[in-house]
C-alpha cells in the first residue's frame, strides 16, 4: 500500500479543508515546496496534491507551483483539480512532468473526455470518486450528482479505469478513522485499485485501511496535526 501525504494548495499556500468546505480553511504553510521536501525526508516517494482553487472553478491557479514542486524534490506526483480538458492534461504530463492525473468532475460531466484520457494515458489517470451521503460529488465537493459510488466505479471499470481514488467527504479533515468498510466494499466490487483518502487521524487508522485491500491511502492533516508520523508509517507501508 502507497502512501501518498496530501498538500491541498488554495491561494498557493498549502492548506487543508474540513468536511469539504472552503468556509473551513486551516493554511498549514505558505511554503509548499517546503513541505514537499519534509515529505520526501520522511522516506515519500509519492504525494498528492489538489489545486484547490481549479476544483472549485475550472481555471488551473496553482500549477507553478506544483511545477515547483516537481523540479525541486523529483517525487512521483498525483494531482487534481479541475482537470477538465485534454490540453490541461497534456500540460500536466508533458510540461510540468506528473505522474498521475485525477479526473473528478469532468468524470462524471464528460464521458467522451474521461474515455479519449484513459485512452491516451492509461494508469496515468486516476478516477477521483468523491462521496457525500453515498453518492458523488462534483464542483470541488459542492454539488451532488445523484450518481452511487460502486455504480460509478463500474462505468468507469468499463471505459478502461484502472485506478480510482474514493474519499468520504464527511470524515475529510475531521481526523475519525477512515471508511474501512465502504472502502473494502469498493475494493471487492470493483477489482480496481483502490486509493483510500479521508478520515485518516492514528497510525491505527493506516492499519486498519490497509486491511481493505486498498492499494494505497492519502493522508494529510493527520500528518501535519502530528497525528501520524509519516517516517514510521513508510517504513511499514
Amino acid at each position: 500500500m502507497i502512501i501518498y501525504p496530501a498538500i491541498d494548495l488554495l491561494d498557493g499556500k498549502c492548506v487543508r479543508l474540513s468536511q469539504g468546505s472552503y468556509d473551513k480553511v486551516t493554511v498549514y504553510s505558505d511554503d509548499p515546496a517546503e513541505i514537499a521536501r519534509g515529505f520526501k525526508s520522511a522516506g515519500a516517494s509519492w504525494i498528492h496534491m489538489v489545486d484547490l482553487n481549479a476544483a472549485r472553478t475550472g481555471i488551473p491557479e496553482n500549477q507553478h507551483v506544483i511545477a515547483r514542486v516537481a523540479r525541486e524534490t523529483g517525487l512521483s506526483i498525483q494531482t487534481g483539480g479541475g482537470i477538465r480538458s485534454l490540453d490541461t492534461l497534456k500540460k500536466w504530463f508533458d510540461e510540468i512532468g506528473v505522474s498521475r492525473c485525477v479526473i473528478g468532475t469532468s468524470a462524471i460531466r464528460d464521458k467522451a473526455f474521461t474515455e479519449k484520457a484513459i485512452a491516451m494515458y492509461g494508469d496515468r489517470i486516476a478516477i477521483g470518486l468523491d462521496a457525500k451521503n453515498g453518492e458523488i460529488a462534483v464542483d470541488g465537493w459542492t454539488q451532488g450528482s445523484g450518481v452511487r459510488v460502486v455504480d460509478f466505479a463500474l462505468t468507469c471499470k468499463s471505459i478502461g479505469a484502472q485506478t480510482i481514488i474514493y474519499t468520504d467527504i464527511a470524515r475529510d479533515g475531521m481526523l475519525t478513522g477512515p471508511a474501512v468498510t465502504s472502502t473494502r466494499e469498493l475494493v471487492e466490487a470493483t477489482g480496481l485499485s483502490v486509493i483510500a483518502s479521508g478520515g485518516i487521524g492514528s497510525e491505527e487508522d493506516v492499519r486498519a485501511v490497509k486491511t481493505t485491500g486498498c492499494s494505497g491511502v492519502i493522508i494529510g492533516k493527520a500528518i501535519y496535526e502530528g497525528k501520524v508520523r509519516l517516517d514510521v508509517c513508510l517504513q511499514s507501508e
